[in-house]
């Protein structure tokens, strides 16, 4: 698809070549771009320029190093500027289109039994040296309970616990005029997805998680739960996401929610305190059943608190879930925090560009997340013999044509090389030997034949 060689080898690493162009062409990332409307730009076909931008944090480089000061590229540093600048471009679909067809690739490879699930966090992107980026803004990092410079951001992802997808996201600024640094500085038609993304940004974060998780259930993403942290954990968000998704998530500790419990509304400390726990170091303590807002039936499972002697409770709207597969399945949300780390340490969610335009920031962010979606489907690749395609259907034809005879043939044969090497006494044994071992097992194998007909005709 292109001849990136010489840009590779020019900065002194091979970056998979073949790899890329075989993602490309497997998941037919141009017709997503073309539906999305990230379309030719200046003469330059949009694959071209974000196969390079792509590249980037495996050869070492950020947005100037690698593209704006780089003399090899086919195109002009202004080229790729105005490809993240254009507010018309829907980065969104874009994600979502993409990550149905690569959700399709692993669930084929992946058992229908097992549970697939979307997850849903936040994180913060610090930007603590800017200063006039659009809609930077002073927000509240929960990990490390401290405010600092930069954007929340949201994001939407699908697992089926041995993959991790990230699918979908919103960047958030503040709400409150006087916590923002930099306030909307482009007049855009209210139709375009700049105008919508920016509205977003300035949106209650509560206000966009039903949104979220419904956009990617209409296009076509397949999931049995919704796992998300006590952050989320509230009766009225649960509620809503239950019409379109079983919830498991875990919940805070707090005297200002309340759970219908035997007829009363209780906390869920004082829940705890009514219930019978198992004795010894059991993990799972206790488990209840209670009532939502709009008489929504909930589980909520007691686990031990391997940190101190406390306890943690995980709620499921799925009353039928054993408690321990309850647990089980909430350990998955790890993924993302795993998703988080490596998308700020390696592929530069955070300082991979300079850009103070907010489409920009979307764009760069979108490529981030195509970033892990190709690097989970090389990992994939390499890691599941199912996926290696046509090598693994040529080894299954072969186990089907291998007939009882042939694998009796080949046994003998090994046993053969091993005993020419014991001597000519012990050779001369065996070659007496196998044709009556051959001959019985054929006349074996012609009987049963005959029965089975018999009975088949029967």
């Amino acid at each position: 698809m292109l001849n990136l060689t010489s840009f590779y080898c020019s900065q002194g690493i091979n970056l998979y070549l073949s790899s890329v162009d075989n993602f490309f062409r497997k998941f037919n990332v141009k017709t997503s771009l073309n539906r999305s409307n990230i379309r030719k730009l200046k003469g330059v076909h949009p694959i071209v320029i974000l196969t390079y931008i792509l590249a980037l944090p495996f050869i070492g480089k950020n947005f100037y190093q690698g593209i704006a000061n780089n003399h090899l590229l086919p195109f002009k540093k202004d080229v790729a500027y105005s490809f993240l600048r254009s507010e018309k471009f829907n980065w969104r679909k874009f994600l979502i289109l993409l990550s149905v067809k690569i959700i399709s690739f692993i669930d084929s490879l992946t058992n229908k039994s097992r549970y697939k699930v979307l997850i849903l966090d936040d994180s913060t992107i610090e930007k603590p040296r800017s200063k006039v980026v659009e809609l930077l803004a002073r927000v509240f990092d929960h990990a490390n309970n401290r405010y600092l410079k930069g954007f929340r951001f949201l994001n939407l992802s699908w697992s089926d616990g041995f993959s991790f997808i990230p699918i979908d996201f919103c960047l958030l600024s503040s709400q409150k005029k006087h916590n923002r640094y930099e306030n909307i500085t482009k007049t855009l038609d209210k139709r375009t997805c700049g105008y919508k993304r920016r509205k977003e940004a300035l949106s209650k974060i509560t206000d966009l998680i039903v949104p979220l998780v419904s956009r990617a259930l209409n296009a076509g993403i397949k999931a049995d739960y919704l796992l998300m942290d006590s952050w989320f954990g509230l009766p009225s968000i649960i509620s809503q996401l239950h019409q379109h998704i079983n919830v498991i998530c875990m919940l805070k500790k707090t005297s200002k929610v309340l759970y219908l419990f035997n007829g009363s509304l209780l906390t869920l400390t004082e829940i705890y305190s009514k219930l019978k726990k198992r004795r010894g170091k059991a993990h799972i303590l206790t488990s209840t059943q209670v009532t939502l807002k709009n008489n929504l039936p909930a589980k909520i499972v007691f686990v031990r608190n391997k940190k101190n002697s406390d306890w943690l409770a995980i709620l499921s709207t799925d009353i039928h879930l054993e408690d321990s597969e309850i647990v089980r399945l909430y350990g998955r949300r790890w993924d993302i925090e795993v998703f988080f780390k490596m998308a700020k340490q390696f592929l530069c969610l955070e300082n991979g560009t300079q850009a103070r335009d907010f489409d920009s920031l979307i764009a760069h962010t979108s490529i981030v997340l195509l970033r892990y979606q190709f690097l989970i489907v090389e990992y994939r690749r390499q890691n599941d013999q199912r996926s290696f395609g046509a090598l693994f259907r040529a080894c299954c034809d072969e186990m089907k044509d291998l007939t009882f005879y042939e694998a009796l043939q080949r046994i003998l044969e090994i046993v053969g090389n091993c005993l020419k090497l014991a001597g000519e006494y012990a050779e001369e044994i065996y070659n007496q030997i196998v044709p009556h071992i051959l001959n019985t097992a054929m006349e074996v194998f012609s009987i049963n034949q005959k029965i089975l007909l018999n009975n088949s005709g029967t």
